[in-house]
């Protein structure tokens, strides 16, 4: 680790845009329920999910700001975070992330869990909203649609969900429905209408390859930025498909239309830095794996990430859901991590000193902003440090 200096005094200081993560959960949680947010898998036999990398940072740096000693047991955890409640938890960690905006998935909600105005509230931030494209189309199928007007009725439906007020990209899980091995061209209307039919009399979510195509290139119609799942997840993916390498071809055809962020990648964050590095239009972040490997690992995944990213394609995100630990932890490892990284390379003057706090101002913060327009800006903030309320 480098000592503290100059780079960790800017990332500890700076705003951060949170560019892709969940709302924190709504209601108190029993000790399984606390658990089972712990980890991307479910709870095994004789294994607590206790037992991780993630809970162990999470006892290490998130029990302090419930007033527990550090590493405290997983028993007086889960109780002191019972007598706080829900809202006191999720205020404290996510206004410890100082984040200034989160852009935030509204696709997803097992669980009840805060809107983008309800988060920004308890973080004292900013909030913008991502649009998920499988609900969408889910949503069209579930009011019934003839096939033949599928298409359009898709497309009118995500029309208008971008037309939202503070909605800033887009998101597809194409990873979790068909992988990435897809067919790169535009599929025709008469392909799109016949893959509808055969979805819409089955039923179920859509996991079609054609209509999975159709909705990356409605993606490319709508013109905002596009964010794709990449890499790790839960055990409804499968891994070996959620390679990035493999839209190579989708992303040549795609050539100067959208950004294409690719979200989270570990174990492929290298795949995606080489992507990153030879179109134009791609970004990453390696948000996921921050918190499941800790502030005692994730300065490596963000080393590996840098070798050939270039530094205005490397954003920040938390990908946190439902426990607001995860907000916090996320941010606290990417600070730490990115800080000790440049901080190093400024020792062995490798950087200068200037070029390492741009580099950290834009991955934290302006990438993000650049690619997403003004409504990803943070609220003012007094001296103190404390947002302040727009008016």
């Amino acid at each position: 680790m480098a000592a503290p200096g100059p780079v960790h005094e800017a990332l500890a200081a700076l705003p951060l845009v949170d560019h892709h993560c969940h709302g924190a959960v709504t209601a108190d949680l029993t000790a399984d329920a606390f658990a089972s947010l712990l980890t991307e898998g479910a709870a095994w036999p004789g294994v607590s999910p206790f037992d991780t990398p993630a809970d162990v940072a999470v006892r290490r740096h998130c029990a302090p700001l419930l007033d527990l000693p550090r590493h405290a047991p997983p028993a007086d955890y889960v109780a002191r975070r019972a007598r706080l409640g829900w809202q006191e938890v999720n205020h404290r960690f996510l206004r410890a992330s100082g984040a200034g905006v989160f852009c935030v998935d509204t696709g997803y909600a097992p669980h009840p869990v805060t809107t983008p105005a309800e988060l920004a509230a308890a973080a004292g931030a900013a909030a913008c909203e991502v649009v998920r494209l499988e609900r969408i189309a889910e949503s069209v199928a579930a009011r019934g649609v003839a096939a033949g007007a599928y298409a359009a009725e898709v497309r009118a439906a995500a029309e208008a969900a971008v037309r939202r007020p503070g909605v800033v990209a887009v998101k597809s899980v194409a990873a979790y429905r068909t992988g990435f091995a897809l067919d790169p061209e535009r599929p025709a209307a008469a392909e799109v209408t016949e893959a509808a039919g055969r979805w819409l009399a089955r039923g179920g979510r859509l996991a079609d390859p054609v209509l999975v195509r159709h909705l990356l290139w409605t993606a490319v119609e709508l013109g905002l930025p596009l964010q794709l799942h990449t890499g790790f997840g839960d055990a409804d993916l499968r891994l070996h498909r959620a390679d990035p390498a493999l839209l190579t071809d989708w992303l040549h055809r795609t050539a100067g239309t959208i950004p294409v962020l690719l979200l989270h990648c570990w174990p492929y964050h290298r795949q995606a830095a080489y992507l990153s590095a030879v179109f134009e239009q791609v970004y990453l972040d390696v948000g996921l794996a921050l918190h499941h490997t800790g502030p005692a690992r994730c300065r490596a995944v963000l080393e590996e990430a840098l070798e050939i990213t270039p530094f205005r394609k490397l954003l920040y995100s938390s990908d946190a859901y439902g426990v607001a630990e995860f907000h916090h932890l996320g941010a606290l490892c990417f600070r730490q991590g990115l800080a000790d990284l440049l901080q190093d390379r400024v020792d062995a003057d490798e950087l200068s000193l200037a070029d390492a706090l741009r580099i950290a101002a834009w991955t934290g913060r302006d990438n993000a902003r650049r690619l997403y327009g003004p409504p990803v800006s943070e609220p003012a903030r007094e001296p103190s440090g404390r947002p302040t309320r727009k008016v």
